[in-house]
């Protein structure tokens, strides 16, 4: 039976608290606290040099821990600029050949808003550009790198659950990233019990088939969201009635045998939280 994976997304407080201070130790530390993944975060830009990003990576080895990158925000894959979606290729290039040198196999991006366009206008825009950077990369030697679009939280921006895995039925080399925070702001608590996980996992077998749905990629945190969708990131341990729940996914994860990876995007509190869902699942599996 294989398991999911469960880390952080960048650097939670208590990697500074505890004395941390460079990335390349962010290995050591989740292997200590049962942790085996970890989101490098670029949503800025792609500043880590090719040194260290093959030395976070040798470190990754050692402690067993899988590398992804999250590429920047800036992506817009639709915009109607010809000049701004050249620069999301690039964006997307940086971004893998970064994770390349780390050993790392999956890009996580945002698609991008819709602007003055309509959702069928801008996903034919974003899926040609998109097709675009599958080909780039493969001219540069990168073919083996996933790209995992996300899905998003505001109504105004592409990737809701369909658009996510339309995109990932244009090549075997796209991977849904699904954001479950995210669907769960854009359908206003939607994401509310067993039944809504699994109809999740359903709708992506469906499009992409069984076997890229068991070894998706996830992000997972509690937000806040208003009627436009998402607006702040919280943490598992704040009073609130916002969600999502993340035990009735741990349940189903380890009821239908699915492996993916998660990725705890808590505000500050991303590598406690990564370590409490972990906890979870495995309590499921002693208790068979």
């Amino acid at each position: 039976m294989s398991h999911p994976k469960f880390g952080p997304a960048g650097a939670g407080e208590q990697f500074y608290n505890t004395g941390h201070k460079s990335s390349l130790e962010m290995p050591v530390y989740l292997s200590g606290l049962g942790l085996d993944c970890f989101e490098y975060q670029c949503g800025r830009g792609v500043n880590i040099s090719a040194d260290k990003a093959v030395q976070l990576g040798e470190k990754a080895k050692e402690y067993g821990v899988a590398l992804s990158i999250h590429a920047p925000y800036f992506i817009s894959l639709n915009s109607p600029d010809p000049e701004k979606r050249q620069n999301s290729i690039r964006y997307l290039l940086e971004s893998t050949r970064a994770l390349s040198a780390m050993g790392g196999k999956r890009v996580i991006f945002h698609p991008g808003g819709l602007g003055k366009q309509s959702r069928e206008e801008a996903f034919a825009a974003a899926s040609e550009t998109l097709v675009n950077a599958l080909q780039t990369l493969e001219n540069e030697g990168l073919g083996h790198i996933l790209l995992c679009p996300e899905t998003m939280g505001k109504n105004n921006q592409l990737g809701d659950l369909e658009e996510t895995v339309n995109f990932c039925k244009l090549s075997d080399r796209l991977l849904p990233c699904v954001d479950f925070g995210h669907l769960n702001s854009r359908t206003q608590g939607g994401i509310d019990g067993y039944a809504a996980y699994e109809a999740v996992f359903d709708t992506i077998s469906n499009g992409i088939g069984t076997d890229k749905a068991r070894r998706i990629h996830c992000h997972f945190s509690k937000i806040e969201y208003t009627a436009g969708g998402e607006k702040n990131h919280l943490t598992f341990a704040e009073d609130t009635h916002f969600g999502p729940d993340y035990e009735p996914l741990m349940e189903l994860l380890y009821k239908k045998n699915y492996a993916p990876v998660i990725i705890c995007e808590s505000r500050g509190t991303q590598e406690i939280d990564a370590k409490t869902m972990k906890s979870c699942y495995i309590s499921l599996t002693n208790n068979k």
